[in-house]
């Protein structure tokens, strides 16, 4: 009673093309791949992002203290 037999999941699948039609569905699917893709672009980007932060920061720091010892 948990899960589904394959009779249910074709049950499912008519129900899906009889509300979008089988034209629908490849531009449904098509619409979906696109939005993972720049999805994980965007998430690649944002963490080059965050390491050029980091390395930004940890070269402000050295500058600091290289300061701060020639001042010395």
């Amino acid at each position: 009673m948990g899960s589904f037999s394959m009779g249910h999941w074709l049950i499912v699948l008519a129900v899906i093309v009889l509300l979008f039609g089988a034209k629908k569905i490849p531009e449904l699917a098509k619409g979906l791949g696109r939005g993972i893709k720049d999805f994980k672009e965007a998430v690649k980007e944002d963490e080059k992002t965050d390491d050029t932060k980091e390395l930004t920061s940890a070269e402000n720091s050295e500058i600091k203290s290289d300061k701060t010892t020639q001042n010395s």
